[in-house]
């Protein structure tokens, strides 16, 4: 079972004596330590599948950790199995237990637009970076256990002492609703275990092994929840790595890490540090930048992968300039060794960065992808119609229902709102179905109950033909009876509005086109939307250079990677305090030890801000790198001379008649 993992890899997977922290450096195998594990446990140490639970803190790691798991456990071994996220896993707890906390089983979920529109008619502002703000702050609050009461009588200002009275007041309309949000999924498990100790021994009976995964990303309430879980049993887990703590902006703890030591007297600590990534330069200057970090763990990544190619610093006039030359050194790359464009990355700290980029790729033709942009189905506008046929598809939807009635606006609040969710609460249906129940009319005044009834009334029409009609003239009659042109332009200042109403067009074209072509319904339609949006974004199969933040490469890895911006203000981000200047060390070294083969790193000797240029000074970090590992080019001081402006166009034309003459063989 455990024969193909090194000798670390192995002592970590067979540990069994105790808590276990494993210390994974970047590509040293963690993943497979994990699965091994699970494995180990059931067919060596007679656990029961359903008895583990594997905790990721995305999907994704989930669904890769479901299939290679599969692959060593066949069969019935793997059933009950848990791999989830930690939401994933708040969630199905949180079920269970509803009825302790006055929930239903069948709560909602709010996601983050859903809240910030709570928010948003809570404030009365159209302030988006005060309700982000807000949003924020309640987040911490609900992380670090602080009731609404607990937050006014701590809080240090005026802002907060309001923040704390909204707090109150969306609590009390998420409870009104039987809603919970994104963050409650962790915090209301916490609450209901400290609150119902039978609760906890029902899960701490079912779930004799827990295994963590990315440990340094919890934050205390994922902490807590792990720590009430495990028990006196003691019997855990724990995987991560303090050098890639990089989000500290979102709640997440590295302390959590060095806490294990304290809560846990009998803690074991293994270290993973053969890394099977990247050649030996690239790891020794990775160790070289990490060490300028105060250290708990000290760990040496090595490889032998061979020595690699030398660490090339690029230093470019200008943000053109830059993107210009890395993607002339990319293609000529490609060219040369017979390469993917999926086979590059083009890394940098801060979104706007990519612009240059993109152009400079569009220009040449290079397919690419940019991780972190919002998907089409995440528009809000798209969210707001889809919120409809969600609701036609399932009149249970509760968040769908406090979407849609809602936008356009129609007459109906919080307060109808409210009454109508504790009104559903107390009778354990939905909002959808409670509205028909006579007591409403007696709980609403009559314009507010007319409003709701003529809504619901409209929905349960559409739905009764959504499985017989054209789905097709459904859309029309839906779009013309919600008005919901006329709102965008009401709501929005003309241009943006015009943008939004085509995004609508633009979807009800695709849906009536889709629905006519496979012959669909309405209700088939709305079931293929779900299944879209789950699997949109995902460019595995697609052939085209990576361009994303570091932040969102944690986790991947690519023969040949391109750390642009490296400057100053930029990386590390401007006004990092000495906490937050180890914080961006730890995201340059992420952003290094992706890459497999090769690496440059680039940064601009100016940058222009508005009309005006202005100087600017490379990052820190190069600074802090081995000088026998680097080796210089463009206009940095150590360079070599650079090539002129016409010498380089002169070597782009010659690359581009090079790749079509490969194109026409």
């Amino acid at each position: 079972m455990l024969s193909k993992l090194n000798a670390v890899q192995r002592e970590a997977a067979s540990y069994l004596d105790g808590p276990l922290l494993v210390l994974a450096g970047a590509g040293s195998g963690k993943t497979r330590v994990i699965t091994h594990k699970i494995a180990y446990l059931v067919q060596e140490c007679g656990y029961a599948a359903r008895n583990i639970a594997a905790i990721t803190f995305t999907n994704k790691a989930a669904n890769e950790m479901r299939e290679r798991v599969g692959t060593l456990l066949p069969g019935k071994d793997a059933k009950g199995l848990v791999v989830s996220t930690f939401h994933s896993l708040g969630m199905n707890i949180l079920r269970a237990e509803a009825g302790l906390l006055g929930y239903k089983p069948q709560f909602s979920i709010l996601d983050s637009s859903d809240s910030w529109k709570i928010l948003g008619e809570l404030t009365n502002s159209g302030d988006k970076q005060e309700i982000r703000d807000l949003q924020t702050q309640i987040s911490n609050w609900k992380s670090a256990f602080v009731s609404p009461m607990q937050a006014e009588e701590q809080g240090g200002n005026d802002v907060e002492k309001v923040q704390a009275r909204v707090y109150a007041r969306y609590q009390e309309t998420l409870r009104a609703y039987q809603a919970v949000d994104f963050d409650d999924l962790i915090h209301l498990p916490v609450v209901l275990f400290r609150e119902h100790p039978e609760a906890l021994e029902r899960w701490q009976h079912r779930l004799h092994y827990l295994l963590i995964d990315e440990y340094q990303d919890t934050n205390d309430c994922q902490y807590q929840l792990t720590r009430l879980l495990a028990g006196k049993r003691e019997q855990f887990t724990a995987v991560g790595d303090d050098d890639q703590a990089i989000y500290a902006w979102r709640g997440a703890s590295v302390e959590n890490l060095h806490n294990l030591s304290n809560d846990y007297p009998r803690l074991r600590v293994i270290k993973l540090e053969q890394n099977y990534r990247s050649s030996q330069r690239i790891l020794t200057v990775a160790n070289h930048l990490i060490n300028h970090n105060t250290k708990v763990f000290e760990k040496k990544l090595w490889s032998d992968h061979g020595i690699g190619d030398p660490i090339r610093i690029y230093a470019a006039r200008d943000e053109d300039q830059e993107a210009e030359s890395v993607v002339m050194r990319l293609m000529a790359h490609k060219f040369e060794h017979r390469t993917r464009f999926a086979d590059y990355a083009i890394l940098y700290r801060s979104n706007h960065l990519s612009r240059a980029f993109e152009e400079q790729l569009r220009a040449q033709r290079v397919p690419y992808t940019v991780s972190g942009g919002t998907s089409f189905f995440d528009k809000a506008e798209i969210k707001d119609i889809t919120s409809y046929l969600r609701l036609i598809a399932n009149p249970d939807d509760d968040p769908a229902f406090i979407r849609a009635i809602t936008t356009p606006k129609r007459g109906i609040g919080n307060s109808t709102l409210e009454k109508l969710g504790s009104y559903a609460g107390k009778r354990k249906i939905s909002l959808f179905e409670a509205a028909f129940e006579s007591p409403m009319a007696d709980e609403l005044p009559p314009r507010q109950y007319e409003d709701l009834m003529l809504f619901c009334r409209f929905i349960s029409r559409i739905e009764e033909r959504a499985d017989k009609d054209p789905c097709g003239e459904l859309l029309d009659e839906l779009l013309r009876a919600i008005n919901y042109e006329t709102w965008l332009y009401d709501s929005h200042e003309s241009r943006q509005a015009d943008a939004k109403w085509k995004n609508v067009q633009d979807f009800i074209d695709w849906l009536k086109r889709k629905a006519e072509q496979d012959e669909k319904s309405l209700i088939a339609m709305v079931q293929t939307i779900a299944l879209i949006n789950m699997l949109d974004g995902k460019n595995e199969e697609q052939d085209a250079v990576s361009l994303s933040t570091l932040h969102a490469s944690k986790g991947l890895e690519f023969p040949h990677v391109f750390i642009i911006g490296a400057e100053e203000d930029i990386l590390p981000f401007r006004d990092s305090d000495e906490k937050g200047i180890e914080e961006e060390r730890r995201l340059m070294y992420v952003g290094v030890t992706r890459a497999q083969r090769s690496l440059q790193i680039s940064y601009c000797n100016r940058r222009k801000r508005g009309k005006d240029w202005f100087a600017c000074e490379p990052s820190r970090f190069i600074e802090e790198m081995p000088e026998d590992e680097l080796q210089y080019a463009g206009g940095h001081k150590e360079a070599a001379p650079t090539v002129t402006k016409e010498e380089g166009k002169n070597k782009l034309a010659n690359l581009k008649a090079m790749l079509n003459r490969e194109g026409t063989t």
